[in-house]
């Protein structure tokens, strides 16, 4: 069974830089669509860890440990991806002018 392991350091550090270098450039360009794609990468990761979790036989049952730390490591790459996301966002809306639906994170950006 092959499984992604990105509880392992260097592994984890590696998509830890690529992801704030993604989110600066997403930043720099105030383009959301850049931060977008880093959280549709990293729901789509969740997805084969929980999937790979419910779907594991007897035999790799030693793999357990290895895929909950996936999956909890999964969900924190979620979490930050998804502000970085509505972070880079609200930038785009500001420079381009465009209007938002939902405003009612403004008190959060204006703390930030």
């Amino acid at each position: 069974m092959f499984i992604f392991d990105i509880s392992n350091p260097l592994t984890l550090l590696l998509m830890l830089a690529a992801t704030v270098l993604l989110i600066f450039l997403a930043q720099e360009v105030k383009k959301s669509v850049i931060a977008a794609v880093i959280l549709f990468a990293y729901l789509l990761l969740l997805i084969v860890h929980v999937a790979q979790v419910a779907t594991l036989s007897e035999e790799f049952r030693y793999m357990l440990s290895t895929l909950s730390r996936c999956v909890v490591i999964d969900f924190i790459f979620v979490f930050i991806s998804f502000f970085s996301y509505l972070w880079v966002d609200d930038m785009e809306t500001k420079k381009f002018g465009k209007k938002s639906f939902d405003n009612s994170l403004d008190w959060f950006w204006k703390k930030v």
